[in-house]
């Protein structure tokens, strides 16, 4: 896979500023990059503290995001705050149109389709915007790699409106559970965006 033409929104959220044009106070370095295994304490202590005291559960757990991080690090992107993961988004390829418990641990590497298992944001950046913004870049991302056609997701419904913000729609209910937990499965099309191309550095 070639990932290239995706690198603009790999790039840091801040351009450089020429030190005769710095102000006195300027924002946190800040910037987006593909995760790799050495981060994946970050991703999975970053990932308990979001997951955990909410629902119980964590989409994935250490030798699972070792797993994808293994074998797909192109389909993840964190936000690092001067060298902070702040927040993640670990995703892999799948090759059907709905989400079966195969797909909660396997990278179909033939997919069309990115299943996103996870987004997570450090509590202390909640209330920000930042889960919408990653969330924004991701999918920009999505539509620079030719291959991909659509993303897809599973989530507990209330959370339903904020991914709906991010274009995903409603697919119905998800056939996986997780112990009492039951999910919503969602889509957004990332094909066919050829002026966004165009105009993006893709």
């Amino acid at each position: 896979m070639s990932v290239v033409s995706a690198l603009p929104f790999l790039k840091p959220a801040h351009a450089p500023v020429s030190p005769g044009r710095q102000r006195r106070h300027t924002l946190p370095a800040s910037e987006f990059r593909s995760l790799n295994t050495e981060d994946a304490v970050s991703v999975f202590e970053l990932e308990r503290e979001a997951f955990m005291s909410v629902s119980g559960e964590c989409p994935l757990y250490p030798d699972e995001v070792r797993h994808f991080l293994t074998l797909c690090p192109e389909l993840s992107m964190g936000w690092f705050v001067e060298g902070t993961l702040v927040a993640f988004i670990i995703g892999s390829l799948w090759d059907q149109d709905r989400l079966t418990t195969d797909a909660l641990t396997l990278h179909r590497p033939r997919g069309t389709t990115v299943h996103v298992h996870a987004l997570a944001v450090r509590r202390t950046f909640r209330q920000q915007g930042k889960g919408s913004t990653l969330m924004w870049r991701y999918l920009q991302y999505l539509r620079c790699l030719p291959h991909v056609r659509r993303a897809v997701l599973m989530c507990e419904p209330l959370l339903v409106p904020f991914y709906q913000k991010s274009g995903f729609v409603v697919q119905g209910p998800s056939e996986i559970t997780v112990g009492p937990l039951t999910f919503v499965e969602m889509q957004c099309p990332v094909r066919g965006h050829a002026f966004m191309r165009r105009n993006s550095g893709c």
